[in-house]
């Protein structure tokens, strides 16, 4: 019996993904659960021993009803697209992680964050652990970020951080980034699975203890996701994710997880060489103002997290130069989409494209994953191919099905009250199933704030009531393409 208690009591090897902290009992060259190379190390492990103890309790339990929720009420961050996203500010004893791309703008974001909060005469603290302070200052001054509340350390050691907390009391701590603060005592390099728990877990602690918000910036890995531990994201309160083309200026911010608000709102910034702005009308950025009617191009009206947003979408049919295959080429919008929509109009709508080159693109860098967007990419389509422009003032939206049918979208009286606001005459949306059943195929007389709504129920009357499809037609050759 001792000889078994010992053996259950001594330690014994165990091997761990430095990536993801994935344990195995054996050395594999594969993580079996993020499937990194080379990850695997060997890492000692003790099994628990014995129970544990009821201990003291630092507040007894009390009803619901009698517990007080005015600690957890939102204070504005000064930045009104982030409260937007954050459910109306942030919340004391809040831990936020805000993660995004080298070089998005994360950084002179919560700078921003960090100055508006001390502009209300509120102490905050941004502890930097990737730049020096002289940096930071810098960033600073070119943003208009300095006052007298903001207070700046250049710090890498979690213990140096949590005295900065003790000496400065602040009502807001940055810490930017999490992957750089290490904790001495704890194994494993600043950035790894172990040290990313423990500095994550200690600064929750700090936030809860002392109602303090912070706010902590995480790295993201070559595929778009979260870099450290699984975990990291449970041990938060908020998740944001903030994105944006590196050849724009405009950004976006999203929730992935909030246990204060919604999590399907979306900010939109303007970072720029003076700091980042709020972008509150950002549909000016995503449609090009044409003077002329232009084929191969229609606007969308996509809803991003509660919001709509109309950004314009643009394709070109062209003959190919040789006998290779035919190219499919996007920009914003989903291949699959795209293939979808172009065999659909082959297939019921009589629009032959499989021998053409093919391009579709939105404007000002627009990221449209919408199902709503196919019914504007198949008239861009057609439109291209026959030469035709579509009419002037004019929005669509509509998802198309494999039989060639329009499914109607979600929140489609908000989306039709915007391309109303911003000047839109004519909408083509998809008919309900009333129309769909009745003598008509098409439904008008519809008027929402001004603006005609044509209901359709399938792609190839859409195209017919918008004269984008012409019938007939002679095609394009490859002398009339050069």
């Amino acid at each position: 019996m001792a000889s078994s208690n010992t053996r259950s009591n001594r330690t014994r090897a165990t091997y761990r993904c430095s990536e993801c902290g994935w344990t195995t009992a054996k050395w594999v060259g594969r993580c079996g659960e993020c499937q990194a190379w080379g990850a695997v190390a060997e890492a000692a492990a003790s099994e628990p021993t014995g129970r544990t103890q009821a201990a003291p309790v630092t507040r007894p339990a009390v009803p619901i009803g009698q517990v007080s929720a005015e600690q957890a009420v939102h204070h504005s961050s000064g930045v009104p697209e982030l409260d937007r996203v954050l459910g109306g500010g942030l919340v004391p004893g809040a831990a936020v992680l805000l993660a995004g791309e080298p070089g998005v703008g994360k950084s002179t974001l919560l700078l921003e964050v960090a100055a508006s909060t001390a502009r209300r005469a509120q102490r905050t603290l941004y502890v930097t652990g990737e730049e020096s302070a002289a940096q930071v200052r810098l960033r600073a001054d070119r943003t208009s970020a300095v006052q007298d509340q903001l207070y700046l350390a250049a710090e890498t050691d979690l213990g140096a951080v949590l005295t900065h907390v003790e000496e400065v009391r602040p009502r807001l701590l940055v810490i930017d980034s999490v992957q750089t603060i290490g904790a001495s005592g704890v194994d494993g390099v600043p950035g790894g699975v172990t040290q990313v728990k423990e500095v994550a877990a200690a600064l929750v602690r700090v936030a809860k203890t002392r109602d303090i918000t912070v706010v902590m910036v995480g790295h993201v890995t070559k595929d778009g996701s979260i870099a450290g531990p699984r975990v990291l994201e449970h041990l938060v309160d908020v998740v944001l994710h903030f994105e944006g083309d590196r050849d724009s200026r405009f950004r976006m911010v999203r929730a992935v997880k909030n246990r204060f608000g919604p999590v399907d709102e979306v900010g939109c910034f303007d970072l720029g060489a003076d700091g980042i702005t709020a972008v509150q009308d950002p549909t000016g950025i995503f449609v090009e103002q044409h003077h002329t009617r232009v084929p191969g191009t229609c606007v969308a009206v996509s809803m991003e997290g509660r919001r709509p947003m109309l950004a314009e979408v643009q394709a070109l049919v062209t003959v190919p130069a040789g006998e290779d295959r035919v190219r499919r080429t996007t920009s914003g919008l989903d291949g699959s989409r795209l293939a979808l929509v172009l065999a659909v109009l082959q297939r019921h709508a009589g629009v032959p494209l499989h021998k053409r080159d093919v391009f579709a693109s939105t404007v000002g860098g627009a990221r449209l994953v919408d199902p709503a967007t196919d019914l504007p990419l198949a008239i861009a389509l057609a439109s291209a191919d026959s030469g035709a422009p579509a009419p002037a003032g004019v929005v669509a939206l509509g998802e198309i099905g494999l039989s060639g049918e329009l499914r109607r979208v979600r929140d489609l009286e908000l989306r039709l009250a915007e391309a109303a606001r911003l000047g839109f005459t004519t909408a083509v949306v998809p008919a309900d199933a009333e129309a769909r059943s009745g003598p008509h195929r098409v439904r008008t007389g519809r008027v929402v704030d001004g603006m005609s709504v044509i209901e359709v129920p399938d792609i190839t009357t859409a195209l017919e009531v918008l004269d984008v499809h012409r019938r007939g037609q002679r095609p394009l050759t490859a002398v009339e393409d050069r």
